[in-house]
């Protein structure tokens, strides 16, 4: 057998390992990915699932293009000035509950969208891809956006049914973790800046509505709420 002959059957042999190699390192890296995809949307995760009617593979294909498509993204960081303004803003929309549930959620929603345009996410006007690249890098609070937009359309009629009080309390308290989470502090921010404007929030959420917790009127019913 001549040396080209033995050359040409070793780079074969060599090729062949090499290809089940990388045949047996995808197979092994399969479960992985659907577990990296479960840590990093967590509940997300699940819901997508349901979604896809307990499909895993389709719910991981959506996931992973959300990956894809959103990963990359870096959220521009808020001026101590910008930050200050919404947080008034959603003192305002809270303390308009009492009186006008419904006109409060909508200002939620329309809030979030703005604050995650301010970002740098997607503008408030593409809500599914918005809501999309957050749940990429806000997973655990994504839904609260979710449901206090559809409650806000719900209000407006647009799906026909309206909802009670207590739906839209709890709508809008998902809703600002996801606000607070957007307005963490940047690295930009001096600790003197965070604890000013921490101290003028805690002293306005203490007298927007006596009795609140968790920055909401948790005491409020239905008897409570006008326009419920």
């Amino acid at each position: 057998m001549s040396t080209g002959v033995i050359i040409a059957l070793i780079v074969i042999v060599a090729a062949v390992v090499l290809v089940a190699a990388a045949l047996m390192l995808l197979r092994a890296r399969r479960p992985h990915a659907g577990g990296n995809l479960k840590r990093r949307f967590g509940p997300e995760y699940d819901r997508t699932v349901a979604r896809h009617d307990g499909d895993v593979k389709a719910a991981e294909r959506e996931l992973t293009e959300r990956v894809q498509r959103h990963g990359a993204l870096r959220e521009r960081p808020l001026e101590p000035a910008e930050r200050e303004r919404y947080e008034a803003r959603w003192a305002a929309a809270q303390e308009r509950f009492v009186d006008a549930p419904r006109e409060a959620v909508a200002e939620a929603d329309r809030l979030l969208a703005e604050v995650a345009g301010a970002r740098g996410f997607p503008d408030g006007g593409q809500y599914e891809e918005q809501l999309a690249a957050l749940s990429v890098h806000h997973a655990g609070h994504v839904d609260g956006y979710r449901r206090v937009h559809r409650v806000a359309r719900l209000g407006a009629g647009a799906d026909g049914g309206a909802p009670g009080t207590e739906e839209m309390r709890e709508a809008m308290l998902e809703a600002r973790a996801l606000f607070e989470d957007l307005l963490k502090a940047s690295a930009q921010d001096t600790g003197r800046h965070r604890a000013d404007r921490d101290e003028v929030r805690q002293t306005r959420d203490r007298e927007a509505v006596p009795g609140r917790r968790g920055h909401l009127p948790w005491g409020l019913t239905h008897r409570h709420a006008k326009g419920s």
